[in-house]
């Protein structure tokens, strides 16, 4: 997560891993420190859409600095699609397949050690792999694809700044990881207005129905603040408009990748996108009052490429 430490002891040190009073000691310096640091520096979003789905996704990521400002050699990485529906890519419910090939193949160029590709589905695991394409594409690539449905695969997770969730649980390749990579669709959802980054992250928890009976939208926020990727590839190549998350419904093709370190300026740009205003929906609003991201992308460095 950063080049004094790896996102591991980062974590270990935010007290994801490490008990609660030992992560809250450390919360008040370090781990603000490393916040104001980022604050200082101001959010960046690049945004591409020309050429090949592999290109677009490249020159994204590039115009950050380039796969190996977060991906180093010999580190283990976790990419987190969204891919928990049995439903094709042409339905827009999922992360399109070329998106994640093209982020493997990042990695491997950047010299990962190991890249492990995971959800938690909503419908039964091996038919959404199967027809999402990603089983495919994990396939073709020759990398571990992991399904959330054992509940042995989950790590308690501590959330100091939560206002609902103080702890939960997290998928173990997600914590033992160097660098987690979450690659969300922009689309339409019946429980939240909106999924993208943030909401994604449901798909490396244990109990999700917890989250709706506490109060869907803070948990959200909740836990991004303590699960946090290193790199968002946001996919709006297709976006689904209408009956999301599963669909089927209307989509429209935008044909748009967006890479960002920040998740509240990821959701609130696929707001644009489904002419939603990011101040209308509720976990970003609370993702953004917990100090996550920047919501007014007025104030974001976009950078087009």
């Amino acid at each position: 997560m950063t080049d004094k430490f790896t996102r591991r002891e980062f974590l270990r040190r935010a007290g994801i891993v490490s008990a609660a009073t030992y992560g809250l000691t450390l919360a008040g310096d370090e781990i603000l420190g490393f916040l104001e640091e980022a604050e200082a520096a101001g959010p960046t979003m690049t945004i591409a859409w020309n050429g090949s789905i592999e290109a677009r996704v490249k020159k994204a990521v590039d115009g950050l600095g380039g796969i190996g400002k977060f991906v180093k050699k010999g580190a283990s990485v976790a990419i987190k699609p969204n891919i928990a529906w049995a439903r094709t890519p042409e339905q827009a419910a999922n992360t399109n397949p070329e998106v994640l090939s093209a982020v493997i193949k990042l990695c491997k160029q950047a010299g990962a050690g190991r890249i492990t590709v995971v959800d938690h589905t909503c419908d039964e695991w091996q038919t959404a792999f199967d027809l999402s394409g990603a089983q495919k594409v994990c396939d073709d690539n020759k990398v571990r694809l992991v399904s959330g449905h054992n509940r042995s695969g989950y790590k308690p997770v501590s959330i100091p700044k939560g206002k609902i969730l103080t702890s939960d649980d997290c998928m173990r390749e997600i914590i033992d990881a160097d660098c987690l990579i979450n690659i969300p669709i922009a689309k339409v959802h019946g429980s939240t207005g909106m999924t993208a980054s943030m909401k994604n992250l449901m798909g490396v928890n244990w109990d999700r129905q917890n989250w709706h009976r506490k109060g869907l939208d803070q948990c959200i926020a909740d836990y991004s603040s303590a699960v946090k990727a290193d790199l968002i590839i946001l996919d709006a190549i297709r976006i689904m408009l209408t009956r999301g998350p599963k669909g089927p419904g209307k989509t429209q093709d935008v044909g748009h990748i967006v890479a960002t370190t920040d998740p509240v300026a990821a959701d609130a740009y696929a707001c644009q996108l489904l002419d939603k205003s990011p101040m209308h929906v509720g976990h970003i609003v609370a993702a953004s009052k917990l100090g996550l991201g920047q919501i007014d992308l007025k104030k974001v460095a976009q950078k087009k490429v």
